[in-house]
């Protein structure tokens, strides 16, 4: 019964997503060719609202279809207008569905630095290259040390989204990590957290650097799942019942935002302990978010 469930409720959302997408390639196609200040502003109001209806079927789907609970713990004033940078942990493909439920609609759209090779999945692949979603490298640190310029790309190309975000509220999304959450990736880092793996703080620092006083506050979001990390197939089956979500607004350090962390090692380090001090508290919430109990 359940991979029924999951397939019709498969079908359903990519029915909704071959709905979207063709009329936001088409308001690309006219951003594109015309590429006017006052057509690519009323371009970008017609991408957002698209793509806003998209997350709001799908959510709806999660609501009233699979009956998913999101228990959301906090007290952040979101602001459809705002600049976030949005921070968050990371066990799941589920973790998106649930940030895009969570901030449909309440802050600026949600836009997630990606591998370039997903510029080719069918259809998603195009809307997000219409959306300016910036498409990164992701190169391992062997191939970087074998070729450094490899390293420069990537920030060049953050330098070059951010330039865009400024024209619009923007709310950039970062999983911190770089990397699903799994036990034996938590054993080979020897990750001093109990239920995260280390930060990456590069890319952090990166889109500080590139968007400097652009950005106006950081929500830190921390995500659990009580029954344990499910995969997509679990939450089209109905097997997710209880999501639980902490989501803090934290003000952005003014020091970190004057600093070199590629080639100043003092700053870099500076910013490596805000980094994982953050952490630290992350991780103590995912506990109390799971109900344990503190030393």
């Amino acid at each position: 019964m359940r991979p029924l469930r999951a397939t019709l409720l498969f079908l359903l959302l990519a029915a909704n997503t071959v709905l979207h997408v063709p009329p936001l390639l088409v308001v690309a196609l006219f951003k594109l060719v015309l590429p006017f200040k006052r057509v690519r502003a009323a371009s970008n109001a017609l991408l957002t609202g698209l793509t806003e209806s998209w997350i709001g079927v799908n959510s709806a789907v999660v609501d009233r279809v699979l009956g998913t609970r999101i228990e959301v713990q906090g007290d952040a004033e979101l602001r459809r207008d705002g600049h976030y940078l949005v921070l968050a942990n990371h066990q799941s493909w589920v973790d998106i569905v649930v940030l895009q439920k969570l901030f449909n609609r309440r802050i600026p759209m949600l836009r997630f630095f990606l591998k370039q090779q997903l510029i080719w999945v069918p259809l998603l692949g195009l809307a997000w290259w219409a959306l300016d979603f910036p498409f990164m490298g992701r190169h391992t640190p062997r191939q970087i040390a074998r070729r450094p310029e490899l390293a420069q790309r990537d920030i060049a190309a953050t330098r070059r989204a951010c330039e865009k975000f400024r024209e619009i509220p923007v709310s950039i999304m970062n999983f911190v990590e770089g990397t699903r959450f799994t036990p034996s990736k938590h054993a080979r880092q020897g990750s001093p957290y109990r239920h995260l793996l280390k930060p990456k703080a590069g890319g952090v620092a990166f889109v500080l650097d590139a968007m400097g006083d652009g950005l106006h506050a950081i929500l830190d979001v921390t995500i659990v799942y009580p029954a344990g990390r499910p995969s997509l197939f679990d939450l089209l089956s109905g097997a997710v019942a209880d999501v639980r979500v902490q989501v803090r607004e934290r003000p952005i350090p003014a020091e970190l935002l004057e600093g070199d962390y590629q080639n100043d090692r003092g700053f870099r380090v500076r910013f490596q302990h805000w980094m994982n001090a953050l952490w630290q508290q992350k991780d103590a919430d995912v506990g109390r978010l799971l109900g344990e109990q503190g030393p």
